[in-house]
């Protein structure tokens, strides 16, 4: 028991360290700069020592600014660590597979995790999802189902993600056309793609439904609290991923509970 504990927190470091990084990736993705180089604070641009680049902690100890020029430090960094710690350990514990081959589910599952994530962020900031991240997600996600079904024998897995896959992107490429653009972006669409490969039926639908849930929630929130109106541009991807993670953390769970509180 006290090594599986001991394991979680560990694998929720790795999580803080990942978030890390991905903080550093989106921001040079948003200013064109390669990921090689120290460091620095995006104000000053003073390097960053060894002390500063603690996740989260190091926050809290400078109290949200830089060490150097004292400017606020964006919430954005202890957010995103904090987030891809949290979705690693769930993750991690709702997989519960120590065998080779689960390690490396669990590996491509991280990598596909901090892909999301900077999309994620990138989207909420630019309205924009990246095709320098969504591109090698998708086709390191069709190659690992590709491989997974030539390992496991069985063919009727590869076509269960690209059915999954069409059926989502299609269902958005649809949406996209009718609006002209206006309702829905085509980096929706794309991000679809990557979706249903990852989550294949019925898990995919289950995303989608909690994606239009979580947005429509959140979307009357604004237009209460004033800050959107009905004609104001909400992305829509971070709406999307958000019911990716919950789909790949308790999907089945979800379907069961819906099967049973209808007694299908």
């Amino acid at each position: 028991m006290f090594i599986n504990y001991l394991i979680s927190f560990f694998v929720f470091i790795f999580g803080l360290c990942i978030g890390s990084f991905l903080n550093c990736a989106i921001y040079r993705l948003e200013k064109k700069k390669n990921l090689k180089g120290r460091s620095f604070c995006p104000h000053c641009k003073h390097p960053l020592s060894w002390l500063d680049l603690f996740p989260v902690f190091s926050f809290l100890f400078l109290r949200g600014r830089c060490r150097y020029c004292k400017k606020n430090i964006s919430w954005q960094y202890p957010a995103v660590e904090l987030a891809t710690g949290l979705v690693f350990l769930l993750i991690f514990v709702f997989a519960n597979d120590f065998s080779i081959f689960g390690l490396i589910n669990l590996s491509f599952l991280f990598y596909v995790v901090s892909a999301l994530v900077v999309i994620f962020v990138y989207d909420l900031k630019h309205y924009i999802i990246p095709d320098k991240v969504l591109f090698p997600a998708i086709i390191i996600t069709f190659l690992y189902r590709l491989i997974e079904n030539l390992l496991v024998g069985d063919y009727e897995l590869i076509y269960n993600f690209i059915l999954a896959s069409v059926i989502a992107s299609v269902f958005f490429l649809v949406i996209f056309l009718i609006s002209k653009g206006k309702w829905m972006g085509f980096g929706d669409v794309k991000l679809a793609i990557l979706m249903g490969l990852l989550l294949g039926v019925p898990n995919v639908l289950v995303a989608l439904f909690l994606a239009f849930f979580f947005g429509a929630i959140i979307g009357v929130v604004l237009m209460i609290s004033e800050r959107k109106s009905l004609k104001s541009e909400i992305p829509f991807g971070p709406f999307l991923i958000a019911g990716t993670f919950a789909a790949m953390i308790c999907g089945n769970h979800i379907i069961q509970w819906y099967l049973n509180f209808f007694q299908i």
